[in-house]
């Protein structure tokens, strides 16, 4: 038995997904079951921190997603140790870098959640993607209602992972031996800059898109969506500081999955109906 958290997110469902086309067990933990859409043949659970040992029964593999547990991750590690569940693989964050004591909100929360699961004793396998394709989803409200995309640092460069490349290497790492005490750093096949991911999207779904670069100054809720404004501060440093700069990018999807990574464009066609008007 694998147990998922966050099992309705980006990463959580493909992961689900595959698993179960592998033949697996999974128990799909979330806080919501009746809502939650996931497959039948999942064992759909009830994320509750207040009883995680039967969380556990009979598992002995666990994906864990950063924010499943919040401030309780100590305890919900625990409870997973003490069920039988020998190996923690975490959905991380690429902007932690070995040595790096950074103070960013985003750095924190995974560090220390890495500090966590290796002081929890349980074996460990640490996954850091860079962006996500999924963060264009952002730009999904304006698509949808116009051609023209009002956004940051159009010149910003970076090498965005589809969820479904991430989820294949956690699959891997869940199923496969020689992936423990390992972080993996994960990232698109590709650089690209803002403009073209909204000419990309404009490919898929078969318009002509233009993006309109506004100042930091003037960024708000239409260009970063539920982000709280805490983060979206955050964020803009870490945007402005790659426009120009060539992102770090990886051939780790496919040496672990023996499938190279998918371009954005690609993440973009399958994403096509996200950006049409219902």
């Amino acid at each position: 038995m694998i147990v998922v958290t966050g099992a309705t997110g980006n990463v959580g469902r493909a992961l689900v997904d595959r698993l179960l086309a592998a033949g697996r067990p999974v128990r799909a933990l979330t806080r919501d079951p009746e809502r939650a859409g996931l497959p039948e043949k999942a064992e759909v659970t009830k994320l509750r921190l207040d009883e995680p040992a039967a969380l556990f029964e009979g598992a002995t593999k666990l994906f864990l997603y950063v924010q499943a547990a919040g401030e309780r991750t100590p305890e919900l590690l625990a409870a997973a140790r003490a069920a039988g569940v020998r190996h923690v693989v975490l959905l991380s964050s690429g902007i932690i870098q070995e040595g790096s004591g950074e103070t960013h909100p985003i750095h924190v929360m995974h560090a220390t959640a890495e500090r966590q699961i290796r002081d929890s004793g349980l074996e460990w396998t640490f996954l850091r993607p860079n962006a996500f394709a999924t963060n264009a989803l952002q730009w999904a409200p304006q698509i949808r209602t116009g051609n023209t995309v009002r956004g940051v640092f159009a010149d910003m460069l970076t090498a965005p992972i589809h969820e479904d490349d991430i989820a294949a290497v956690a699959e891997r790492a869940l199923l496969d031996d020689g992936h423990e005490g390992v972080a993996h750093r994960l990232t698109g096949p590709g650089a690209t800059t803002n403009t073209d991911q909204i000419a990309a999207i404009g490919r898929a779904v078969g318009r002509d898109l233009t993006f309109v670069e506004v100042s930091p100054e003037e960024a708000g809720p239409a260009q970063f969506p539920g982000v709280p404004p805490a983060i979206v501060q955050a964020l803009l440093k870490t945007f402005a500081a790659t426009v120009g700069v060539p992102p770090e990018i990886t051939t780790t999807v496919e040496q672990i999955t023996g499938v190279p990574a998918r371009t954005f464009a690609h993440w973009a066609e399958d994403h096509a109906d996200d950006f049409r008007a219902a």
